[in-house]
């Protein structure tokens, strides 16, 4: 390992036990909760990225992952402990993922994408129907014992541990081959690459990642029904700070979920009845200016100079 990249690992330790210990230095709850929301799109933007940087598919299929984890948590939380009820949430994940990947991963461009938004409608309804068939309510209670602050260190420690298994991928041959397949899938499949398992095993670690942070949310709502599980508004907003930040960096994704979170509190707290508009014209603007990110944007100008 070079000087510099110890250097890296180093700083990246660092920053991981100072943010680690920003809940100790936090009083209001407010503040607390601004900080969890930029956690958990951060890691929701990052694992996000994990799939569809090198892959280049655009999926707004999160919410489906995000609000199963989260269902899980409120149906297991009160017969399981804590740590069961996360490596069931993960173990959903991935099923439902295997099963997803495998039927729809031979789409591709808009295709996939509507079919991915249609699955998170899907997984919607089915759980609607479930809680009034068998059920016979529509929402749940999460009463797991979990703290706030202890919701905040699970979230820290789900995005370094991310982070971390993209820096593994990228230097591995399924990062190389995941990169290929974005540049052009015909090419990697003609040159011996087998494009279906590396899509699907890669879409299966995203989503189970995406799976246990809804799981890990959970108890922050307390009360959960799949209007809040499943809001459309998680997917389009992930898809919005990862490519604000760049899909295709380590940090981009990080560095676009701290900002707009910031932004989304200020145009959801005051302009709450013109939101979804705010929130589309964001969204043409970023692709617009930044097809790349920000990341992107200043290797362009770096270049340039």
């Amino acid at each position: 390992m070079s000087t510099k990249e110890q250097f890296a690992w180093a700083a990246a330790i660092a920053a991981v036990v100072a943010l680690a210990m920003l809940p100790f230095g936090i009083e209001s709850d407010y503040s607390l909760g601004l900080y969890l929301n930029m956690l958990m799109y951060s890691v929701l933007a990052t694992a996000w990225a994990l799939f569809s940087g090198p892959t280049r598919y655009v999926s707004l299929a999160t919410v489906a992952f995000f609000g199963m984890g989260a269902y899980a948590a409120a149906v297991l939380g009160e017969v399981v402990s804590w740590p069961v009820v996360l490596l069931a949430a993960t173990g959903i994940g991935i099923v439902m993922s295997l099963l997803v990947g495998l039927a729809t991963l031979r789409l591709s461009g808009v295709y996939f994408v509507i079919f991915s938004f249609g699955l998170a409608e899907l997984v919607k309804q089915l759980v609607s129907w479930y809680e009034v068939k068998f059920s016979k309510v529509l929402g749940r209670y999460v009463t797991a014992d979990v703290t706030t602050q202890d919701i905040y260190w699970q979230l820290l420690a789900l995005l370094a541990f991310i982070l971390l298994i993209r820096v593994l991928i990228s230097r591995s041959r399924l990062g190389l081959a995941l990169r290929v397949i974005g540049e052009d899938e015909t090419v990697a499949r003609h040159v011996g690459i087998n494009t279906t398992t590396a899509k699907v095993l890669l879409f299966m670690l995203s989503a189970s990642f995406m799976t246990l942070a809804g799981a890990i949310m959970a108890p922050r709502w307390t009360y959960l029904d799949p209007s809040i599980a499943f809001s459309a508004t998680v997917s389009f907003q992930t898809l919005i700070m990862a490519l604000l930040g760049g899909a295709s960096a380590l940090f981009g994704p990080i560095l676009g979920a701290v900002p707009l979170v910031l932004l989304f509190e200020y145009l959801s707290g005051n302009f709450p009845n013109h939101y979804p508009i705010l929130l589309g014209l964001i969204f043409i603007l970023i692709v617009y200016l930044l097809p790349n990110g920000l990341v992107g944007a200043v290797a362009q100008l770096r270049r340039r100079a």
